[in-house]
Parts: structure tokens; sequence; C-alpha cells
């Protein structure tokens, strides 16, 4: 299976798919989530899922634009594909959690499930590198916030989100999500079909970069660190794998 872009969005299509899932990265990781999340992707198509991993820049304060064109964008490459007759599941890391879940808010879609991993719904003095720095240059920058701004993110998905079914993945070194949060949200309107799994690792543990790194003839010290840089970045990869194939499959059999 090799990636291809349809109507913006990086897909995988397995022959018999069991479902799609529309994959949203990170804030900083977002534009090019087949490359950045490349791992877990894969591993989900090669259990016959079909994945639609579509980009987005963070250019924009307003959240609820970006939600929009991606789900316009997903509709598009859905229907090109052929793909409106299979159960869709949404998945989102960090970021993408939150526009997954102004998406399912705001539009409705008919989802059979949602994966939110690592969820950062932070303000932008907080999300932002750097931003007190540029606020200090740039005076109209401190009165700048995300929109909708947190609390009011929490009051749409309170007021408008039915999607029943619901993963979340926390992971022990992550002091950058708010997983439990949104899990205290989600169990007070669906307080038997939100699960909340808490594994090792860290904010990135879901990117899955496989780095390809030949040794030189002479094992040096900088092929000494590349192999560790490899080895940290897939240690927690394959548990991650394991908890989001095993909750698919009881969503789809």
């Amino acid at each position: 299976m090799e990636w291809k872009q349809i109507e913006e969005n990086w897909v995988l299509t397995p022959q018999k798919p069991k479902g799609v899932i529309h994959f949203l990265g990170g804030a900083f990781f977002a534009a090019a989530p087949h490359v950045a999340y490349s791992r877990v992707l894969e591993q989900l198509a090669q259990n016959n899922y079909a994945i639609v991993a579509t980009p987005f820049l963070n250019n924009t304060f307003d959240h609820r634009q970006i939600a929009r064109e991606v789900h316009n964008s997903f509709r598009k490459a859905r229907s090109k594909l052929f793909l409106d007759y299979f159960p869709v599941f949404g998945m989102g890391h960090s970021m993408g959690c939150k526009i997954h879940l102004l998406i399912n808010s705001l539009y409705k879609p008919t989802r059979a499930g949602n994966i939110y991993i690592a969820y950062n719904n932070y303000s932008a003095d907080r999300s932002i590198p750097f931003f007190k720095n540029l606020a200090n240059t740039i005076p109209e920058m401190s009165s700048m916030e995300f929109t909708p701004s947190p609390k009011e993110t929490e009051q749409i998905v309170t007021a408008n989100y039915q999607t029943t079914q619901n993963l979340l993945v926390k992971f022990v070194d992550d002091d950058i999500d708010e997983i439990s949060t949104l899990a205290q949200l989600l169990q007070q309107k669906f307080p038997k079909t939100v699960l909340l799994q808490t594994l090792e690792g860290t904010h990135l543990t879901s990117m899955g970069i496989d780095v390809k790194w030949q040794a030189g003839s002479n094992f040096s010290a900088i092929d000494a660190i590349a192999q560790w840089v490899k080895q940290e970045i897939h240690k927690n990869n394959q548990t991650l794998e394991l908890v989001l194939l095993a909750w698919l499959t009881k969503q789809t059999t």
C-alpha cells in the first residue's frame, strides 16, 4: 500500500476495508500527517482500515474555520473513494482532537466512534511557543485568543456532541495534555461508553516517523545516538497500536 493524495487528503486504502479512519494530527505536524504519523497509520491500514489523513495549517486562531475546511475536505475524499457505506472513526492527536470535537459538535456527522490521543485545548498563550515574548513586542497579540476559546469549546461539546463510543488515550509522561478533563466531560454525557486508557509514553508517542538510518562501516557515536533516537520513538508505539486495534475491533464486530 502506498500513500495517495485525494482531494488534498493523504489516503491508504486496503482492498477490503472494515472501516474508515479520519485522522488529524497535532498543530505543528498536521501539515504532513502521512509522514509524522506514518507508523501508526500504516499499521492500522495493514489491519484493513482505510486511512484518510487530512492535513491542515495552523495559520489562524479561528479553529471553527479549520474544522469546516477539514470536514469538507474529508467528505469529498470519502465520496471519491466510494467509502460512504463504511463506518467512520475520527482519530486525532493533540490539537487534532479539538478539531474533531468541533466537527462532531458543529456538523454532527455520522461516526461509529472517535479516538482522542493526548488531547490539547490550552489557550493561545500556553499553546504557542514564545507567545508571551511576541506579545511584549507586538502588544496587539496580548488580546488574541483561539476561537472558540477553551471554555467555549467545552460548552459546545457539552451542548452538541453526540458520538457515544469514544476511546481516550493518555500518556504517563505527558504534562501538556488534557485528556482527563475531556474524559470527565464525555463520561457525564455517556457514562458507559467512554474508555480512558493510560499508557507509557510522552505527548509525541503517537508519532511514528520511521527513521531510516544506515550505520557506517565503522559504528560511531553519531550512529549510536541515531539508534537510540529510533528506539525512543518506537518503544511505546506497539502498545498504542494494540490498544487502538482492540477498541476498533469491538466497534466493528
